[in-house]
């Protein structure tokens, strides 16, 4: 990366047994209620990318393949689904989050790709192919979380996020951790500010802020 930033501190957020757990909590409240569990960032979030998205119809087709990052319980995947987008694949590397995600669209009759994938593996992200559009809500908040190893792990996310997507592809990235200026710096070795996706803002001190923010990349021009 061009320049440093600051590490958050870690969190149990960062772990992977954190999420185990939590999917298997959502797993057992699904069987026994058909609660598909929480929406990352809330649903507000998700219908602005969602909407996003289909405002760029001359761009983004219907058939293109899409991916999506930390797909958790795979609701993000299932409304792309409904607004008639074909060629989806969510990845975890949560066994049980694909396990909850899968019951979930089998259950609403939808066909999209689950798969345990470990976005730190090259191999493995290798393996997915190349997609049109790359979409990740909170995935990348939780890898910068980590307690041991964050800073490596962010710089194999942006490479293997790199890796995956077409060379006319765009990157959507939603974060409530890091700012509009510290997510271009980080990712400005390999990517390039496309557009930010308008968030609601806040006022405090005099200062107008986004409690998330919403970015589009482009890969860099060579």
């Amino acid at each position: 990366m061009s320049d440093q930033i600051e590490e958050l501190e870690g969190s149990e957020l960062g772990t992977k047994d954190f999420w185990e757990a939590s999917y298997t909590r959502e797993i057992e409240n699904y069987r026994d209620h058909g609660d598909v569990g929480e929406v990352w960032f809330d649903e507000d979030s998700q219908n602005r990318i969602i909407t996003w998205i289909a405002r760029q119809e001359d761009e983004i087709k219907a058939n293109d393949p899409i991916i999506d990052l930390g797909c958790g319980n795979g609701m993000m995947l299932i409304e792309l689904a409904r607004e008639g987008y074909t060629d989806l694949t969510g990845i975890d590397y949560s066994p049980k989050a694909i396990e909850l995600s899968k019951a979930i669209c089998k259950d609403q009759d939808l066909n999209i790709s689950y798969k345990v994938t470990d976005l730190m593996s090259e191999s493995e992200v290798t393996a997915l192919g190349k997609f049109k559009v790359v979409h990740d809500k909170g995935t990348y908040d939780a890898i910068s979380l980590h307690p041991e190893n964050s800073k490596a792990m962010r710089t194999s996310y942006i490479t293997n996020v790199h890796r995956m997507l077409q060379d006319d592809g765009l990157f959507i990235l939603t974060s409530c951790n890091w700012t509009e200026s510290e997510l271009v710096k980080s990712f400005s070795d390999f990517f390039q500010l496309r557009t930010v996706i308008p968030t609601p803002t806040f006022k405090f001190g005099g200062k107008v802020g986004s409690v998330v923010t919403s970015i589009v990349f482009v890969k860099n021009r060579t």
